[in-house]
């Protein structure tokens, strides 16, 4: 058990900096995105939202140390601390930004709720690849239809829909005839 004189010796993490402001990274060629980005605009916000087109020049400028690349792949929030939440868990802070959605937003941090929020967030991003607009110079490759495997395990394939088959493994040689399986 922990006395008072034990707890004041014992050394305390440092706790994060509060959010006092968050910039949302989105595409400004994607319909979905400018919808979405409008529709957070017009809310009553408890915590300030910049909107900032990902990979602009400002964005480059305003955040040097970001890997803009990973942000322009999946939605991308960075907090006036440093923090940088991404793809679930940047819809969910945007939420949490929000005055009417703040306690959805903290049903959505739970384990069960970040799973609903993962749900929304492939959902979105099969919509926006779906409705991608093309230009000369694309973002990203657009997908081919047989699958679509994400780095975090993720994988969508248009009979089964969406799974989760855990973190990418590395490919096997094979060549002499000695791995598994089974």
């Amino acid at each position: 058990m922990r006395t008072p004189d034990t707890a004041a010796a014992a050394p305390h993490a440092v706790p994060p900096p509060p959010v006092r402001g968050l910039t949302v990274l989105y595409d400004d060629r994607c319909p979905l995105c400018r919808f979405v980005s409008g529709w957070l605009g017009r809310q009553r916000r408890l915590v300030p939202l910049e909107f900032v087109p990902v990979g602009s020049p400002g964005a480059r400028r305003l955040l040097p140390d970001l890997d803009h690349r990973a942000a322009q792949e999946e939605i991308t929030v960075v907090g006036d601390g440093g923090q940088v939440y991404r793809g679930a868990a940047a819809w969910v802070v945007c939420l949490w930004a929000l005055r009417e959605h703040r306690a959805l937003a903290h049903r959505l941090s739970t384990p069960a709720g970040l799973r609903v929020a993962r749900g929304a967030v492939l959902a979105a991003a099969k919509w926006r690849e779906a409705h991608r607009v093309r230009t000369a110079a694309p973002r990203a490759p657009h997908w081919g239809g047989t699958a679509y495997v994400r780095r975090d395990g993720w994988v969508y394939t248009p009979q089964s829909g969406w799974a989760y088959r855990g973190p990418a493994r590395p490919a096997e040689d094979c060549s002499d005839g000695a791995c598994a399986t089974g």
